[in-house]
């Protein structure tokens, strides 16, 4: 059973026009999000799918695979079915690895990759972190000052999902009941004929809502799996501004390298 992890990286970001190529600690940041899909266990290939030449150069020269895939695609999820098509892969399973997500420790992307090989059953499957109170306290004071960055999963007993927000789930009426938030982390594993009826799909109410794609399997009657994971002590950020490179850069230099 072959796993192909795919890295959209588009060039033309209106926010952020040529974000995969910043530099970070020295490193381009596609490099590093290549280097931490490498090192996950049970991944058969990695290959970024970009529309920019200027991407498939810097991957050739940190000896990574790139594919050219349409401008057309509007999401990381079209572009992952693109590269998987232009690759003309036999891969069964792909993972959509995203390529802001530079501090994502290659065990996170191995979990999902370890749960699609286990269950021939699974369509579909996505990492969460419980959050301890620290975290949960932080995470709830950032969203009352309206930052929408950050979702949040709940799951039945089976740990299929039952809904993702940007809002905190779920509501603590009773806070003493200890209910944990379980912080989801974006990263997906799809059987590929899963990924392709998703593609083939138009937007669902919820997901143009939340602005949160996975909602549109949800709304298709489509399962997802939540695997549940940690960070082992590690931080975890994003690269969504200019900004934020500083802060990856930080914590690195406290906490080292996930990879060499």
């Amino acid at each position: 059973m072959s796993i192909l992890a795919v890295i959209p990286a588009r060039y033309g970001s209106t926010r952020f026009p040529g974000k995969p190529l910043i530099e970070i600690a020295g490193r381009t940041m596609i490099e590093r999000v290549w280097r931490l899909a490498s090192a996950a266990p049970g991944v058969d290939r990695v290959v970024v799918a970009t529309e920019d030449q200027r991407i498939m150069d810097a991957v050739a020269g940190f000896g990574g695979e790139c594919v050219l895939t349409p401008d057309t695609c509007r999401n990381g999820t079209e572009r992952a079915l693109a590269a998987a098509d232009v690759l003309g892969a036999d891969a069964e399973i792909v993972i959509n690895v995203q390529g802001d997500a530079v501090l994502t420790p290659p065990w996170v992307i191995g979990s999902v990759a370890e749960a699609m090989r286990a269950d021939a059953a699974l369509q579909m499957a996505t990492p969460a972190v419980r959050m301890s109170k620290e975290t949960e306290a932080n995470f709830r004071a950032t969203k009352a000052k309206g930052d929408v960055g950050g979702t949040t999963v709940v799951f039945d007993r089976a740990m299929n999902a039952l809904y993702f927000s940007k809002s905190v789930l779920p509501f603590q009426r009773h806070p003493e009941a200890g209910t944990p938030v379980w912080q989801h982390i974006g990263l997906y594993g799809y059987r590929i004929e899963t990924l392709r009826r998703i593609v083939s799909l138009e937007p669902s109410p919820l997901e143009r809502a939340e602005s949160l794609e996975q909602l549109r399997a949800l709304e298709n009657g489509i399962p997802i799996r939540v695997v549940e994971t940690d960070y082992r002590g590690r931080s975890a950020w994003s690269v969504d501004a200019p900004d934020d490179a500083n802060m990856v850069e930080a914590i690195i230099a406290r906490e080292g390298e996930l990879v060499p």
